[in-house]
Formats: C-alpha cells, structure tokens, sequence
C-alpha cells in the first residue's frame, strides 16, 4: 500500500499542475479534486498544505530554481517545474522530512508523471538546491 503522504503529493502534483496551466482558484481546484479524484488513503491535511502553500511560496522558490537551471525558467516542462516547486517548498518549510526524503519522493514523482529522463534532472536540481542550504 502506498504511503498516505506519498499520495498526498501525487494528488498535489496534479492539482498544482492544474493551477500552474489554469491559473484557476485554488479552492474551486481542491473541491473538483475531493470531489473528483480518488482521495482514499491520500494525507489530505498535506495535500491541503502543499496546494495551499507552493502557491503562495512560489516567487521564493521559483527564484531558487531559477539560477540553478540550464533553460529559462519558463521554459521548464510545467510537470518538472511543479515538482520542482514542490519538492523545494518542503526542503525550505518542512524540515521535519529529511531532505532525502524529499528528493526521493519528488524522483518518483517525476518518474510517474514526467518525461522519460526528467528525473534525473529533478534529482540533480533538488540536490543542488539542498546542499546550497546547508
């Protein structure tokens, strides 16, 4: 059975996806998404935190990953730069996951949801980012 968090975030993944392509309300997404996707078994008290706050963290984060990439920022695949977004928000403001954690889970992430090779550029931006913060 899949871990209840790593649910969370797939469903995060997909709900911020929407958001970053829509720029729909935040609200109205959460209520299609408990409404609409299979929530059983997801940590919904951090699917709620992660669809809540990347948003408002997102100028933050976005200038963290931006010096750090080899294309500009808006040209990211809107899937990477999501789980970029995401994965960076909890190494910043969640230092109760260990940071390998985090990385592992947004590896995943990219494997199940992003092209071919992406995760391997997630994994490589991820741990650039968290060793410049320690």
């Amino acid at each position: 059975m899949t871990n209840p968090r790593t649910l969370a975030r797939q469903r995060a993944l997909q709900a911020l996806y929407q958001w970053h392509l829509a720029q729909q309300d935040l609200a109205l997404i959460e209520s299609q998404f408990f409404k609409e996707e299979d929530m059983f078994g997801v940590d919904k008290k951090y699917f709620r935190t992660l669809l809540q706050n990347v948003p408002l963290h997102v100028v933050v984060l976005d200038g963290k990953i931006e010096p750090l990439l080899d294309r500009e920022i808006n040209q990211l695949d809107p899937i990477e730069h999501t789980i970029l977004r995401m994965g960076l928000y909890e190494l910043l403001y969640h230092p109760d996951i260990p940071w390998r954690v985090t990385i592992n889970e947004a590896v995943e992430l990219a494997k199940l949801f992003g092209a071919e090779q992406s995760h391997k550029y997630i994994n490589s931006i991820l741990d650039k980012l968290q060793k410049l913060m320690n």
